[in-house]
């Protein structure tokens, strides 16, 4: 489980993610530059501040125009990993930078972009996100097309004996996410579904268990 803060309670940031510790694997950043996705988030001063009260895995996801030129700040600010997009260019650049900072190399893929831009990549990183809403705002509908793609890239990363995994972010909740953890995907980005609840901590629970219903086991 990834809750992704991009729905928390920002004036409350570190009780919103200590309500949802016991449940959280990975804590999701959304950041946005307003130029790649017409909205604006937060930057490294931001995830420095996370850093200091948790010890949860950050994973941030850039969705801007020009990853590559902050990397270095969200490492130092104490990101764990940082997923790219495909869609920017300049990707073999990109990953070879975030492994020279010590950085999870993470690759985030459109809804509308087709699985194989990703997969020329697929043996040089170690996370790939596929989007299941078109990126930018929280609360958004689940797109059911994508999860062909997750099939598609399950399938290529298990026939190629990587150990690369599939992250799916938007519109993920208990209805949502059998259909994506049978496809293949294994890291579950939500965000209303979580902190849009009174409970979070039920809500997460609630996800984990259907995923785990979905491929018959007795855990995820």
């Amino acid at each position: 489980m990834a809750p992704s803060i991009l729905s928390a309670d920002y004036a409350r940031l570190a009780e919103e993610i200590e309500s949802v510790r016991q449940e959280a694997d990975v804590l999701h950043v959304d950041v946005m530059d307003a130029h790649f996705v017409p909205n604006l988030t937060i930057g490294p001063p931001v995830v420095a501040w996370i850093r200091r009260h948790t010890d949860l895995y950050l994973d941030c996801h850039l969705m801007m125009d020009d990853p590559g030129q902050y990397l270095e700040a969200f490492r130092d600010a104490g990101a764990d990993g940082c997923s790219v997009h495909v869609e920017v260019g300049g990707t073999g650049e990109l990953v070879a930078k975030m492994r020279s900072l010590g950085l999870g190399a993470g690759l985030a893929v459109n809804p509308e972009t087709a699985f194989e831009e990703a997969e020329p990549w697929l043996e040089e990183i170690d996370l790939l996100l596929l989007m299941t809403v078109h990126p930018g705002f929280g609360g958004q509908s689940f797109i059911e097309e994508v999860v062909g793609k997750v099939g598609r890239a399950r399938k290529a990363i298990d026939e190629k004996g990587l150990a690369v995994e599939i992250q799916v972010d938007g519109g993920i909740d208990a209805a949502t996410v059998p259909a994506v953890v049978r496809a293949g995907a294994r890291l579950l980005v939500a965000g209303s579904a979580i902190f849009g609840q009174a409970d979070r901590v039920a809500a997460a629970r609630s996800i984990r268990e259907a995923a785990a219903a979905a491929i018959g086991s007795g855990s995820l």
